[in-house]
């Protein structure tokens, strides 16, 4: 999270998409799910969007998802960054 401005809605969108579930001690369900990771990313991609999809509808409100992207940063760690496509409502 930022220091400031997390109220917009695409840095909300943002923070929820850095967080794990489970990490959040007052909201476990909040956060992408961390058993996805451990897949191999043709089986993951899907069931990653979709709870990617999910945590945003439910917690973030004020947009639209149009899409979401998985974009793999480096082959060698497997490490990953989601992109969600968003609209405001």
């Amino acid at each position: 999270m930022k220091s400031s401005g997390n109220g917009t809605p695409k840095q909300c969108v943002e923070n929820l998409l850095s967080i794990i579930r489970g990490e959040n001690p007052m909201e476990r369900v909040k956060g992408i799910n961390a058993r996805l990771f451990d897949k191999p990313r043709g089986d993951a991609e899907m069931s990653l969007k979709e709870d990617a999809a999910w945590l945003i509808r439910t917690y973030e409100p004020r947009v639209n998802v149009e899409d979401i992207e998985i974009t793999v940063e480096e082959q060698q760690d497997g490490s990953y960054k989601l992109t969600a496509y968003i609209t405001d409502v």
